[in-house]
């Protein structure tokens, strides 16, 4: 991890007091005077651990998250100062860089789009085709929360993952809103872009100018590449990173600097014929079958090999993933009819990091009911794109009845709930 920046205590007081004061009603624009000597050449550091400490010292998320924009506004003139991190092409932080480029034009198109429906000079396939081409932010949103935020987390800086998916799903729902104004009413619609695309450009901000030079800062260059290789799994919005930037290459790198040495007699012990011997030495789980074929997994009702496991529960039409006792992820199925997107970071991350902020009381919850036996299951169903989703929770238990995680099913149920009379089997085609 590169050296953190040396950060201010007393600044921190200070800048500790600030959100106090907006949090009690004044305006940004008293503070901003008042304030303009201690806010000259803040850092994005300083910034970033400012809310890291609220949320450490008790502040709830939910104020600290309503609170952000307002802290961007009373340090924007000292933060757009600030250096940028070094830009790559097909490295993350280029790649985010090059999508807010392009969210900033589509958030000005969806605008005069709007506009002129609104004024009546213009047509509304427009606007809804603008609307629908700066939706694709959301997939820069998702990977966000899917890929950094994971790296974040295990550097013990939270604070993204838990303010800022709030601001993704304000944006989110703001995306909603606008598609229901555009049924019915322009200006209503005109109303909503202009806000929607105020919030995408202040999101633009606070990446650029907090998010991006605090993660280039937390990060190692290993990290980055891991980031990398997982970002196809969430997707890009409008861009397609560039190959210069080679993370399989960067990792190699990093492997071949840690690398041990294998001793003379540890060598010599590998290549002795007893070792060679126990190698070729078929175990309980291969005996009897023929060589080369592949080992099978001994499971309570049957054996299976790892490959064959693997297929089935990619195939399955749910989402699968289970969490272990610790509230840590185990595994999700990789499936490409994923209702809820997952990529490689989130192995090993805490499930209550995986949902929004405003979710995470109903999730802990939950497993605390598992955990005390209070409950085995529980099931919600949501409507998500005009699609019926049903989400269910069971509790896993051992043979001892020790609790051991939670397996999680997400399902798309609007074919099946649209069903009616009978198909028998002989009836298939």
């Amino acid at each position: 991890m590169n050296d953190l920046a040396i950060i201010d205590p007393a600044r921190q007081v200070e800048l500790k007091k600030i959100i106090a004061r907006l949090h009690d009603g004044e305006s940004a624009s008293e503070l901003k005077k008042e304030f303009a000597a201690l806010i000259k050449g803040v850092s994005a550091a300083e910034v970033a651990a400012m809310e890291q400490s609220l949320i450490d010292g008790g502040m709830p998320v939910e104020e600290v998250q309503r609170l952000c924009e307002v802290h961007v506004q009373v340090f924007q003139q000292s933060l757009s100062l600030g250096k940028k991190p070094k830009e790559l092409p097909g490295h993350p932080i280029y790649t985010m860089i090059e999508e807010n480029k392009q969210a900033r034009k589509k958030a000005s198109a969806l605008v005069a789009a709007a506009r002129s429906w609104a004024w009546g000079i213009g047509m509304v396939e427009p606007a809804a085709a603008a609307l629908e081409d700066l939706a694709q932010i959301i997939v820069h949103y998702t990977r966000k929360e899917n890929q950094l935020f994971p790296y974040l987390e295990r550097d013990n800086f939270t604070g993204p993952s838990r303010v800022m998916w709030g601001k993704h799903d304000e944006i989110r729902a703001r995306f909603g809103e606008a598609r229901k104004a555009l049924k019915e009413s322009p200006k209503e619609f005109f109303k909503i872009a202009k806000s929607l695309a105020a919030s995408v450009r202040k999101m633009i901000f606070m990446e650029e100018h907090i998010l991006i030079p605090e993660s280039a800062r937390r990060l190692s260059e290993k990290d980055w590449a891991e980031i990398r290789l997982g970002e196809e799994a969430i997707g890009f919005a409008w861009v397609k990173p560039d190959s210069l930037y080679d993370a399989g290459l960067v990792l190699a790198s990093q492997m071949s600097l840690v690398k041990p040495e294998i001793g003379k007699e540890a060598r010599s012990a590998a290549e002795s014929p007893e070792s060679e011997a126990a190698s070729k030495a078929p175990d309980s789980a291969t005996a009897g079958e023929p060589a080369g074929a592949e080992a099978l997994l001994e499971l309570a009702t049957g054996r299976i090999s790892r490959e064959v496991l693997d297929l089935a529960l990619k195939t399955m039409p749910v989402d699968i993933s289970v969490v272990d006792e610790n509230d840590k992820v185990l595994y999700y199925s990789d499936a490409p009819h994923r209702i809820f997107p997952r990529s490689p970071a989130v192995i090993g991350r805490s499930v209550q990091n995986c949902h929004p902020q405003k979710s995470v009381d109903v999730v802990n919850k939950i497993l605390t009911a598992f955990k005390n036996k209070e409950k085995s299951k529980a099931r919600f169903w949501i409507e998500m794109g005009g699609r019926f989703i049903l989400i269910e929770y069971y509790a896993l238990y051992d043979a001892e009845g020790n609790y051991r995680g939670t397996l999680e099913l997400s399902q798309d149920l609007t074919e099946l709930r649209a069903l009616e009379g009978q198909r028998r089997l002989l009836d298939w085609e």
